[in-house]
């Protein structure tokens, strides 16, 4: 039998309680999931891409079959690279839904044997993005309810070291 390897590729800066979400069900669904964390310099990440793996690192740690490796080059070719024919999106609203057909779309052209699958988070966690925690980070805003815990240890000893 064939193992049904899912890539999740985002900037996950920082990976959220909606992205966890999502992990969890990828994995009720395929073999194993791979978090692609990209490099992504256009989008002037917060946290350095050593970073965001950490945090991710800490995050999975008590689930199975799934990792995360850095890449800064087309998602289907590290698909290819990882043996995964599945790519896992993301989807909170339907503001969400456009981009990424089209993404979809996208990547299917460049490799017709990647297909896309969309998974939408638990309700409770469709509000909350990335970008929400960077700017609640920014004005010390209250960021434990949007984040894994392991994540907010993070986040809380870097602002430890720098206030020092």
């Amino acid at each position: 039998m064939k193992n049904r390897i899912a890539l999740y590729p985002g900037t996950f800066d920082p990976i959220t309680n909606g992205h966890f979400d999502v992990i969890e069900r990828a994995l009720g669904l395929f073999d194993e999931v791979i978090i692609a964390v990209a490099v992504s310099q256009d989008k002037k990440p917060m946290f350095s891409l050593e970073e965001r793996i950490e945090m991710i690192n800490k995050s999975i740690a008590s689930l199975k079959n799934v990792r995360a490796v850095g890449f800064d080059n087309l998602t289907v070719e590290l698909a290819k690279t990882h043996r995964a024919s599945i790519l896992i999106r993301g989807l909170r609203a339907v503001s969400d839904f456009e981009y990424e057909l089209q993404l979809g779309y996208l990547n299917n052209s460049l490799d017709d044997t990647i297909e896309t699958v969309y998974l939408m988070p638990k309700l409770d966690h469709a509000f909350i993005s990335s970008s929400i925690v960077r700017n609640l980070l920014k004005f010390n805003g209250k960021t434990e309810h949007l984040v894994p815990k392991e994540v907010q240890e993070i986040i809380g000893s870097m602002k430890a070291c720098t206030l020092q």
